[in-house]
């Protein structure tokens, strides 16, 4: 997989320039669930998945029972070992998701970046697997980032938000102080409401139809 270079400025992680770093060793740190995921080689469901492991396996080695028994236990969670021998490329859109979320699991990594990773779920799938996600960050610390364009969902599971537009960071801070009307009408040019919901415990969002502003 290859990696953007940033046209000006440094990335760092834990304080070193993300180039020091070894391809082997960072994917032992960071996983990504990407929005598009395309793979034309008929791989099966466990084989994707056990990819997620592969950083942590010695070269010329095989999988250790450690890392069968890790996939088994994401592939039962995330609900796919029922399909666990079909081959990635026939399956649909949201099924494929949750074979790539399970791969990021797998991994096992302290930190776990998603991109717009819930975009091909249902709702049943997408709560499960953000439910997963915020379970890893209490039990695990891991550090979730997460890109949302679902309001409401970024209001339920995210600690703090980040606001942007065309590239430039708008407003951040944690969910009470920085999801309020007037950045929403900054950033989406949109008339909102934000109210705090009893049912789902968390801030939620509603918006006004153009026609009604």
């Amino acid at each position: 997989m290859a990696l953007w270079v940033p046209t000006s400025g440094t990335i760092r992680y834990s304080g070193r320039d993300i180039k020091e770093y070894k391809r082997k060793r960072l994917a032992r740190e960071i996983a990504l669930v990407p929005q598009d995921f395309y793979i034309n080689f008929p791989f099966t469901v466990r084989e994707i998945v056990l990819m997620g492991r592969h950083p942590h396996i010695p070269r010329f080695a095989s999988p250790s029972a450690k890392d069968v028994s890790i996939v088994d236990e994401i592939m039962e969670k995330m609900e796919i070992d029922g399909f666990k021998e079909k081959y990635v490329t026939e399956l649909s859109g949201g099924e494929k998701q949750r074979v790539v979320f399970a791969r990021a699991f797998a991994q096992d990594t302290p930190v776990l970046i998603l991109d717009e990773g819930t975009s091909n779920m249902d709702i049943q799938y997408t709560l499960k697997t953000l439910d997963m996600a915020a379970e890893s960050v209490r039990m695990k610390k891991r550090t979730v980032i997460a890109a949302l364009h679902n309001l409401n969902l970024a209001a339920a599971f995210c600690d703090n938000v980040v606001f942007m537009k065309a590239g430039r960071i708008m407003s951040q801070g944690n969910v009470d102080d920085a999801l309020n009307e007037q950045n929403i009408k900054d950033v989406f040019q949109v008339d909102s409401k934000v109210y705090f919901d009893g049912y789902s415990n968390s801030k939620q969002v509603v918006y006004k139809r153009r026609t009604q502003a």
